[in-house]
């Protein structure tokens, strides 16, 4: 695959440190990081052009706070600017260089798939071929952010980009921690994706893996035979230890779809039917009840912003008898419409 250079130029143009600057804000125009930034705007932003141009950028210290849904885990957080300005400058230029380096399998964080159409994916494989996945394996890497090394990680980039200058920046703000990269960072979701994509590559192209889904370190792979499911098993963990420094969990699953369907991307996939996860059902409910014992009255308009996250969940599978349940708790008539998708 052909390396790319002479990209550093435009990544530090005033021009793409403009751009990236109105899409790094889109949402967060009343946060006080924006508004600090827009009292000397241009100045700052001229500023930056030259600490990267003189290649003096240092990524600014992190704020780090945890989260505890849907997991536990530890959050990094840069300021605005220079930090989060800087990233989207690096994407508005990276981005279609490493999207072309993955494959169709690949999902997480990337424009015009996502979820729901790894969800359709998934539907239309089981639909279309069901002797050909009978059975499921289902794994995930152990702690795959912070495991994530600086190492092959760079060698992985270089793969693909041959400019100094720009490898001097990326390299800056992948050491910016000890180890893995962070999460919270804009970089780090493309970071991720770019660490597994030749393992993508080896899966579809040298093992010849026909059904496969990944969706961060979330791995299906759909298969006939539980046992050619078990033997690739033993092979991606043999691939992931000694090429990329990373572990299966032990919590992987080999099954027959029909006895338990996929929980994958928080549906449940069976050859016939697509219900919603559990979790996420019982979440639903639980926001339906505390709406219920509001003391204020929510309009028809401030209700259905509350519950609008879980009702774009239902839409995309089989969920006309939970919908039934929340319209007979909704003290207004909200109109369900499934969305219309081939599958």
């Amino acid at each position: 695959m052909k390396r790319i250079g002479n990209l550093f130029d435009k990544i530090i143009s005033i021009e793409n440190l403009q751009l990236a600057d109105e899409k790094a804000r889109k949402g967060k125009i009343r946060s006080y990081g924006v508004q600090l930034h827009d009292k000397n705007r241009e100045a700052n932003l001229l500023a930056l052009h030259e600490s990267l141009k003189n290649q003096t950028f240092k990524t600014s210290k992190y704020h780090i706070f945890k989260i505890y849904e849907p997991k536990e885990r530890e959050i990094y957080r840069l300021p605005y600017y220079p930090d989060r300005i800087t990233h989207h400058a690096i994407m508005n230029v990276l981005e279609p260089i490493w999207v072309s380096l993955f494959n169709n399998d690949t999902y997480s964080c990337i424009k015009n798939r996502g979820i729901h159409a790894a969800a359709k994916n998934v539907k239309f494989a089981l639909k279309k071929d069901v002797a050909g996945t009978r059975y499921c394996l289902k794994i995930d890497v152990r702690k795959f952010y912070p495991s994530i090394d600086h190492t092959i990680l760079k060698k992985v980039i270089r793969r693909r980009i041959k400019d100094k200058c720009l490898l001097w920046l990326l390299d800056e703000i992948i050491d910016s921690v000890p180890s893995g990269v962070p999460i919270g960072n804009y970089l780090s979701q493309y970071f991720a994706n770019t660490y597994l994509a030749y393992f993508d590559h080896w899966l579809k192209e040298e093992k010849h893996v026909k059904h496969y889904w990944r969706y961060a370190d979330d791995i299906v792979i759909l298969a006939s035979d539980k046992d050619v499911l078990h033997e690739l098993l033993h092979e991606i963990r043999a691939y992931m230890r000694d090429n990329l420094k990373l572990t299966v969990k032990r919590n992987y699953q080999v099954f027959p779809v029909d006895s338990r369907g996929i929980d994958f991307l928080g549906y449940v996939f069976y050859h016939t039917h697509t219900y919603l996860r559990k979790s996420i059902k019982q979440k639903l409910f639980r926001r339906v009840a505390k709406l219920r014992k509001r003391k204020t009255v929510l309009t028809k308009v401030q209700y259905k912003q509350q519950i609008c996250s879980w009702w774009g969940w239902c839409k995309y599978c089989d969920s006309v008898n939970l919908m039934s349940k929340i319209k007979k708790l909704s003290p207004y008539e909200i109109r369900f419409t499934r969305a219309k998708r081939k599958v």
